[in-house]
C-alpha cells in the first residue's frame, strides 16, 4: 500500500488509504458478494416504494409522498459509501483522493442528517393524523408537504457545511491510512499533523445537536400520540392507531439506536471491531430493512406493489 508516496509537493497528503476489512483474499471475495447482494436488494426495495407511490393515485397523500422521498434518500445514502467500499474490497490499492474523501464524508453525513429530519417530519405527520384528525387535511396540505421535503433535503446538507469547512482546514502530512471503510470523522482527524481538539469538539457538538434535537422531537410527538391513543375506548381503534405508527417506530429504532452509539461523541471512539460493525449496520443494514418494514406492514403499499407486479408479469 502507498503511504509515503501519496504526499504532494508541499508535503500534504493527496490521497488516503481505506483499510476496510483486512482479511484473507477468499474472505474478501465473500464479503464483496454478500455486500453487493445486500446493496442491490436495498436499491430494489427502496425503488419499489417509489414506484408504488408514483403509480397508485391512492398513495398520493402526504404520508406516502414523505415515504417515497425517504426511500429516495436511502438510495442516495447507501450509494454514497457502499460502491466505494465494494471497489476497495477487491482493490489492491484501496485508495481515495483527498477531495473524494471530503466529499464522501460530506454527502454521507449530510444524508444521515437529512434522514433524521425526514424521520422527524414523518412523526409530525403521524401526530397530526392521530391527534388532530379533523384538522389534518387543512394543515398537512401538499404545499406544506413539499415545503417540508425541501426543508429536510436542504437542512441536512446545510448542517454539514460547518464540519466540512473545519475539516478542510486540517493539515494532513502523513501517515494516510484510515482504519475504516469510509472517510469517518474520528479516524480522519486522528491523522492530522496538528492539534485538532477544538475541531473535534465543534464537530461533536454539531453532530450531537442534530441527533438529539430530532430524536427528542420524535419522542415528544409519540408521547402525545400515545397519550391520545390510550384514551381511545375501543381496542380495535387503539390497534389501528398503533399499526399506523409501528413501521415508523421500527425505522426510528434502527437508525437512532446505531447512530447514537457512534456519533454522539465522534472523537472518543476506537474504530475497530465492533464499532466498524455498528457503522456498517446503519450505513447498509438500516436502508436494507426500511423497505421490508414498510412493505410488509402496510396493506396499501402491498396492494400497489401487487398491481405493479401484475403489470410487469
Amino acid at each position: 500500500m502507498r503511504t509515503l508516496e501519496t504526499t504532494n509537493i508541499s508535503g500534504f497528503v493527496s490521497e488516503f488509504i481505506l483499510l476496510g476489512f483486512p482479511c484473507r483474499r477468499d474472505i474478501q471475495i465473500l464479503l464483496f458478494v454478500f455486500f453487493s447482494f445486500i446493496y442491490l436488494l436495498t436499491l430494489l426495495g427502496n425503488t419499489s416504494i417509489i414506484c408504488a407511490v408514483w403509480s397508485s393515485r391512492k398513495l398520493h397523500t402526504p404520508m406516502y409522498i414523505l415515504l417515497a422521498n425517504f426511500s429516495f434518500l436511502e438510495i442516495c445514502y447507501v450509494s454514497s459509501d457502499v460502491p466505494k467500499m465494494l471497489a476497495n474490497i477487491i482493490s489492491q490499492t484501496k485508495s481515495i483522493s483527498y477531495t473524494g474523501c471530503l466529499l464522501q464524508f460530506y454527502f454521507f453525513f449530510s444524508m444521515c442528517a437529512a434522514e433524521g429530519l425526514f424521520l422527524s417530519v414523518m412523526s409530525f405527520d403521524r401526530f397530526l393524523a392521530i391527534c388532530r384528525p379533523l384538522h389534518y387535511p387543512t394543515i398537512m396540505t401538499h404545499r406544506l408537504c413539499a415545503q417540508l421535503v425541501i426543508f429536510c433535503w436542504a437542512g441536512g446538507f446545510l448542517w454539514l457545511l460547518t464540519p466540512l469547512t473545519l475539516i478542510s482546514q486540517v493539515p494532513f502530512c502523513g501517515p494516510n491510512t484510515i482504519d475504516h471503510f469510509l472517510c469517518d470523522l474520528a479516524p480522519l482527524l486522528a491523522l492530522s499533523c496538528a492539534p485538532v481538539s477544538g475541531i473535534t469538539l465543534a464537530c461533536g457538538i454539531i453532530s450531537s445537536l442534530i441527533i438529539f434535537l430530532t430524536f427528542l422531537y420524535i419522542l415528544g410527538t409519540y408521547f402525545c400520540v400515545l397519550s391520545v391513543v390510550l384514551q381511545v375506548p375501543s381496542g380495535s381503534g387503539r390497534h389501528k392507531a398503533f399499526s399506523t405508527c409501528a413501521s415508523h417506530l421500527a425505522v426510528v429504532s434502527l437508525f437512532y439506536g446505531s447512530v447514537m452509539v457512534m456519533y454522539v461523541s465522534p472523537g472518543s471512539g476506537n474504530y475497530s471491531g465492533m464499532q466498524k460493525f455498528v457503522t456498517l449496520f446503519y450505513a447498509l443494514a438500516t436502508p436494507f430493512f426500511n423497505p421490508l418494514i414498510y412493505n410488509f406492514r402496510n396493506k396499501d403499499m402491498k396492494d400497489a406493489l401487487k398491481k405493479i407486479l401484475n403489470v410487469l408479469l
